[in-house]
């Protein structure tokens, strides 16, 4: 699996920069709509869903375990269609979407950081699941909370995952490029 990821880095690198668009995006703006707000996020799922597929697809071409990002993807894709099926869900259904997405997410980037050495990279990718954990748990915890926090929430949050994202994909395109002879054994 290690060897499929370092050939396809640039596929996190998609990820961790649509990421931190969506971020940014979320904070410049904080005064638009939940509407609109459901519609960015229901575009960054499917665009993150997407990429957790063709990695996982990628793998399974490799015959190694491709399981768990698939299921990430098609999560990350039910959650956007989700938003776009019921926009007009009050503000409290639309946090608890956001909070179960991010929790699941995270958890499966936690398990998945774990089947990854620590010279691939895994602290960081093991640190984008935990800031989804987190970030899920603070949603649960006040799901009251106004349109214009959880902007930022999911702004801030965004951006610490894209970036996490980025480096953990710039330590498998060191991997990629160093070649199999500085790989250990």
């Amino acid at each position: 699996m290690i060897s499929v990821l370092e050939r396809n880095w640039w596929a996190f690198v998609a990820r961790g920069l649509v990421a931190i668009l969506f971020g940014l995006v979320a904070l410049a703006l904080p005064g638009v709509t939940m509407l609109s707000l459901v519609f960015l996020f229901a575009a960054y799922a499917l665009v993150d869903g997407v990429f957790a597929i063709v990695s996982a697809v990628r793998v399974a071409e490799k015959g190694e375990r491709w399981g768990l990002l698939t299921l990430e993807g098609v999560v990350d894709i039910l959650a956007a269609i989700a938003a776009v099926m019921l926009p007009g869900l009050t503000v409290v259904i639309f946090v608890i979407l956001i909070a179960v997405w991010a929790i699941i997410t995270g958890g499966f980037l936690l398990v998945a950081s774990f089947k990854l050495g620590a010279e691939h990279g895994r602290w960081w990718l093991a640190l984008g699941g935990l800031a989804s954990l987190l970030y899920g748990a603070a949603l649960v915890i006040a799901p009251l909370i106004g349109a214009l926090v959880l902007t930022w929430w999911i702004g801030a949050y965004a951006i610490i995952f894209g970036v996490t994202l980025l480096i953990f994909a710039f330590r498998l395109r060191s991997r990629f490029k160093s070649g199999p002879k500085a790989k250990p054994a």
